[in-house]
């Protein structure tokens, strides 16, 4: 099997259409449907158009039922040579496994062969390595795990959607022949990563896990019409904030700021919406720790793998538990632990500063006191359209942590605890092409920095904006750049923790060339 799946030039569907008005349809051979385009054409320019979509997906040399016959006999074969040997390893179960799937399918193409239709070499490997995946890895998932340019898999049934970081979201063939089939993959995906008793059963419909590298797959089913997964992809672990200058994301002011602020012990809260590199700057700034400072790290499913860093700091890493799908005398779920559940033990591991990977619920409660009453330094993500959007989440979740908060307590304590919120912001235009023909593609940049000054009218915290857009004599820059705007305490901070207060009074930073989109922003 490949591990990507090239471009092609557009087929002559003229031909293909008269030729499938001879042919009965299989399940086997679905229909590919482009996806619609994100903008209306009619909403465009002139001279902007789609990116047209004319990726086919490749094609083994046989059928997956022969893949299902294949694999059943070796998975036979590795079965007996375990049992023969009960000291072996999983490594030593997976090299005795390639040893045994070359030896079948070898067998097999002989006989293929044999009938008159020959296998290439390159054909005979893709067979082996598409076996191997089926019993060791994740299936016809693999090639698009493979892939460094996917960053979502969606899949409903048998309808799969890939989203990529350099081209528009393409259809893909199903994954599994049946719902059944699908079911069964993601629950031997949840078995090989070892987290737990997730699984996605009638009494566990929805199932969340991390994958080996470190990709986070949501399922649900029982509860859908059919099985429906989202994997997000993590293409980046180990970036630092030079890597993030590098793609853009930030430029050099804001990367000596951010390192600043990291060093200066504030505690900052990523926000954006989904897929936009949340967790991907948090991890980046968290390398800008100390090595002799003691974490902890709190998530849903390892994301931030910072307690894999050598170089980094010691690192306390917790991970959620989903539960078993029993419930006690109690109602609550049998084995679940959330991270609220977590977070007083955390605290208790001596600790100079805690990471949230991303706050979605009531633990917002705990991680505001961490940050009021330890010595700062905490950082987290949050879901939020706008920089201050983000204090009426972080006030919303507190009002429905169950606690009996007050609006205004929860501002307070939001004024108290948050130092500076980051908002990173994506503009998709994969879709297009300018007008020279060059297609679009996503950017993804830090746009605003707002540092909560403390109390403000009506008992809201106040703010102001430090980096921020900036548009004047006619020119605009989308991006991040100073404004000026900062208290002098935290200035003061920021300066004893490294940072050149003349950063701040760069009005267009430090970016280069100016931001390059299809449509001005």
């Amino acid at each position: 099997m490949t591990d990507t799946r090239p471009e092609t030039t557009a087929p002559d569907y003229t031909a293909l259409f008269a030729q499938a008005l001879q042919e009965s349809p299989t399940q086997d051979a679905p229909v590919l449907r482009p996806v619609p385009a994100q903008v209306s054409p009619a909403g465009l320019p002139q001279g902007i158009v789609r990116v047209p979509d004319t990726a086919v997906p490749a094609a083994l040399p046989v059928g997956h039922e022969v893949l299902a016959e294949l694999r059943s006999q070796a998975s036979m074969k590795i079965g007996e040579a375990a049992g023969a040997d009960a000291s072996m390893t999983e490594q030593d179960r997976r090299q005795r496994g390639q040893s045994i799937i070359r030896q079948v399918v070898s067998e097999w193409a002989t006989k293929y062969a044999a009938s008159g239709s020959d296998l290439t070499p390159q054909q005979e490997r893709a067979v082996r390595e598409a076996v191997f995946d089926e019993l060791f890895r994740a299936g016809r998932l693999q090639p698009l795990l493979d892939d460094p340019n996917v960053e979502n898999i969606i899949i409903y049934g048998d309808k799969v959607r890939v989203d990529y970081a350099d081209r528009p979201t393409r259809t893909w063939d199903p994954i599994a022949k049946t719902d059944r089939d699908l079911i069964n993959l993601i629950n031997h995906l949840a078995r090989m990563q070892g987290q737990g008793e997730r699984a996605l059963t009638p009494a566990t419909p929805n199932l969340n896990l991390r994958l080996a590298d470190g990709s986070r797959l949501a399922a649900s089913a029982y509860v859908t019409p059919r099985p429906s997964i989202v994997i997000r992809r993590h293409r980046t672990r180990g970036q630092g904030l030079n890597d993030l200058v590098r793609w853009g994301t930030i430029d050099a002011s804001l990367a000596h700021f951010l390192t600043a602020a990291v060093k200066g012990r504030k505690n900052i809260i990523v926000v954006g919406s989904q897929g936009v590199g949340k967790t991907s700057l948090l991890r980046a700034m968290a390398r800008e720790i100390p090595s002799t400072e003691r974490v902890g790290t709190l998530e849903s499913e390892y994301e931030l793998h910072l307690h894999e860093d050598p170089e980094g700091p010691e690192v306390v890493a917790y991970e959620g538990r989903e539960s078993n799908g029993e419930r006690g005398a109690d109602g609550k779920l049998q084995g679940e632990l959330t991270l609220s559940d977590l977070f007083p033990q955390l605290l208790r591991m001596s600790l100079r500063r805690v990471i949230v990977g991303e706050v979605r619920s009531k633990e917002v409660v705990p991680m505001l006191h961490a940050m009021n009453e330890g010595e700062g330094g905490s950082m987290a993500t949050l879901h939020a359209r706008s920089p201050q959007l983000a204090i009426e989440r972080l006030a919303t979740l507190c009002l429905e942590a169950g606690i009996g908060m007050t609006e205004a307590l929860a501002y307070r304590l939001i004024a108290q605890a948050v130092d500076f919120v980051v908002y990173v912001r994506l503009v998709d235009e994969t879709e297009l092409v300018d007008h020279g023909g060059k297609p679009g593609r996503k950017h993804r940049f830090v746009s605003h920095v707002m540092e909560i000054t403390g109390i403000g009218e009506g008992g809201r915290p106040s703010h102001q904006m430090v980096f921020a857009p900036r548009e004047q004599d006619g020119r605009r820059e989308p991006r991040a750049v100073p404004h000026g705007n900062i208290s002098q305490s935290c200035l003061e901070d920021l300066v004893r923790a490294g940072m050149d207060r003349t950063v701040l009074q760069r009005p267009w930073g430090s970016w280069g060339a100016p931001l390059e989109t299809v449509m001005p922003l």
